[in-house]
């Protein structure tokens, strides 16, 4: 290996809304006796599904497959109405980790839906949350990947309102909002943009970087929309080499010069430091600072509650208080790489209980 020296970038890997899904899902581990069943991947991540796997969290497509009565999370991407309907009439503890980011998109396409508006969503179709999105007002939105897609939705009845997947790249959605802003000028957006901060800000600090590396790794599973972003960033910027890799396992030997390492939003940072060790920079690693991000997004509301009453019955039965409650300082200081860690033992002041 001959790497002269690593330029890693920040903020990169975990973003509020992938620590409040893991953390959330690894709160119901806790509670609920295996198997704790999950719609779809709770995130985009390999390593993080595996490690919930080996914890009896069965993941599926389908919440018919759920056994009625069993505790239930939806993922992070955000799930269609009929699935949430039908996980809530099936009995069981059912947990909406959905990012709020997310949710805002949701209500904008609701809003604009009951007032008349035709919707243009740029998006990926198949991805479980444009699937989600545009599952909220089907007949009122229309999936943007092409200007020919905003030509042909352009046909229908006014007035227009314009959206988006929060995982897009800058560039992606870019195009496409001043293609769709020059067919109809008077097209209807938010005040404020629907790509997610911490998207934004990884591929910022990329791009900062990406130009001047002699090759790019971005960790990050293929079926990873923000991570694919990613790597569409440094080709962008004419970077050389572009590697997206799951983990070290999968990096070459013949890497060169110096390499510049990222992380999607649903990666873990211990899959940096494996990479880094892997890479073993001669000159060392210097660390690219482009924002610092301090967003946090406490656990859903129906965990709460579930936490809640859980609280409530310890409570009693020790007779003292609980150390701390399940959205207070516990949950802002025990972070998703601790949940990952083999030797995680949960947050502070918690008392593991079968419910």
């Amino acid at each position: 290996m001959g790497v002269d020296r690593v330029v890693l970038a920040s903020p990169r890997g975990f973003c509020a809304g992938v620590e409040k899904a893991i953390k959330a899902l690894d709160w119901m581990t806790r509670v609920f006796d295996a198997p704790v069943y999950c719609y779809h991947e709770i995130v985009h991540n390999q390593v993080v599904v595996e490690h919930f796997r080996s914890l009896g969290v069965v993941f599926v497509d389908d919440v018919g497959d759920v056994p009625a009565g069993a505790p239930l999370m939806l993922s992070a991407h955000g799930s269609p109405p009929d699935v949430i309907n039908a996980a809530r009439s099936s009995g069981g503890a059912v947990v909406d980790a959905v990012c709020p980011l997310v949710t805002k998109v949701h209500h904008e396409l609701k809003v604009r839906a009951r007032k008349g508006y035709t919707v243009l969503y740029v998006g990926h179709e198949g991805h479980e949350e444009a699937v989600g999105t545009m599952a909220v007002a089907p007949d009122a939105v229309e999936l943007i990947q092409s200007t020919d897609d905003i030509d042909r939705a352009a046909r229908r009845s006014g007035p227009f309102a314009l959206l988006s997947q929060t995982t897009l790249s800058e560039d992606e959605w870019s195009h496409l909002r001043e293609y769709a802003q020059s067919k109809i000028p008077d097209i209807w957006m938010p005040n404020r943009s629907d790509l997610c901060f911490a998207t934004t800000n990884r591929q910022g600090a990329l791009r900062a970087i990406a130009a001047t590396a002699d090759a790019v790794v971005v960790i990050g599973s293929a079926n990873s929309s923000n991570t694919v972003a990613l790597s569409d960033v440094a080709r962008s910027v004419g970077s050389p080499r572009v590697l997206r890799v799951n983990g070290v396992g999968e990096l070459p030997e013949d890497l060169r010069g110096v390499v510049a390492v990222t992380a999607g939003a649903s990666a873990p940072e211990s899959l940096v430091s494996e990479v880094l060790d892997f890479l073993d920079p001669r000159e060392g690693v210097d660390v690219f600072e482009f924002i610092t991000e301090d967003e946090y997004f406490p656990p859903p509301p129906e965990l709460r509650e579930i936490l809640r009453a859980l609280s409530a019955v310890v409570d009693v039965g020790l007779g003292a208080p609980r150390a701390s409650a399940p959205d207070g300082p516990a949950d802002r200081e025990f972070t998703a790489a601790e949940v990952l860690s083999p030797a995680s033992s949960g947050p502070a002041g918690v008392v593991a209980t079968d419910a």
